[in-house]
């Protein structure tokens, strides 16, 4: 084996996990972040990675095919790591998801940076303020420390199994589901009470549209319910901070 594949290898192992966990991740995987930012991010990250990263030999196929397949297994890694990422960051859409149902407000014709969808704007305005306070609390230098623990963990030429990346995968999903939960519970004890009230004026008006009479009060009520929620999100970009310290441990 020559001196060049020694040195190129390695550097391409590397960039294969980076640029796919870069991929996935709601901050830089973006699809308002251009695609020539996310690739030079790639590329420069690789570089100082590449530069301080030990790489056995013995890792390194002699044959393309056999390095070809030890990059998809990098890639595969980076992926599943961007995706746990992802979707723990997926319960502040999830949050936002029940506000626009409880409130019966329609779709808005806006266009979601991160994933380029349609969605509530009530709930694009928290993501987008979770975003931010994890920015400024250093959430970038924590999923750097992260994809350097995975290397600790998972060094080059020694992936995970893939029983282990689906299982963090569903761990990801499940704390997704906790974390939404809990920052929307306070707005579905709130509508459910609504609704108890509805109902009871219902019954003792029947000639009265509860319908029609209840859309300002659930519209009025999620924005009410929205402001007091905000004082969450910093308990939530915490919890997230303190996930993401400790989910690739050696």
């Amino acid at each position: 084996m020559d001196a060049l594949t020694l040195r190129i290898v390695p550097f391409v192992l590397i960039l294969g996990r980076m640029s796919a966990f870069f991929l996935v991740l709601p901050v830089y995987g973006a699809k308002g972040l251009p695609m020539r930012v996310r690739a030079g991010l790639a590329l420069v990250l690789t570089a100082v990675f590449a530069a301080v990263l030990p790489t056995p030999a013995n890792v390194i196929s002699d044959s393309w095919l056999g390095n070809g397949l030890l990059l998809a297994r990098e890639m595969l890694t980076g992926l599943a790591l961007g995706l746990c990422v992802a979707l723990v960051f997926a319960a502040i859409r999830q949050t936002g998801e029940i506000i626009r149902i409880q409130m019966g407000l329609a779709e808005a014709e806006i266009i979601d940076p991160l994933t380029g969808e349609e969605p509530q704007p009530l709930g694009m305005l928290l993501e987008m303020a979770v975003l931010v306070l994890f920015l400024i609390s250093g959430g970038d230098l924590l999923m750097l420390k992260m994809i350097q623990r995975s290397y600790d963990v998972f060094p080059i030429g020694q992936p995970p199994s893939a029983a282990v990346m689906a299982q963090a995968v569903l761990d990801s999903g499940t704390l997704m589901l906790t974390f939404g939960l809990k920052l929307a519970a306070p707005m579905m004890g709130a509508f459910l009470l609504l609704a108890v009230l509805l109902a009871v004026i219902a019954r003792a008006m029947p000639e009265m549209n509860v319908l029609m009479e209840s859309l300002p009060l659930r519209v009025g009520l999620g924005l009410f319910m929205a402001a007091a929620l905000v004082p969450l999100l910093s308990a939530f970009t915490q919890d997230l901070g303190d996930w993401l310290s400790r989910f690739v441990t050696v």
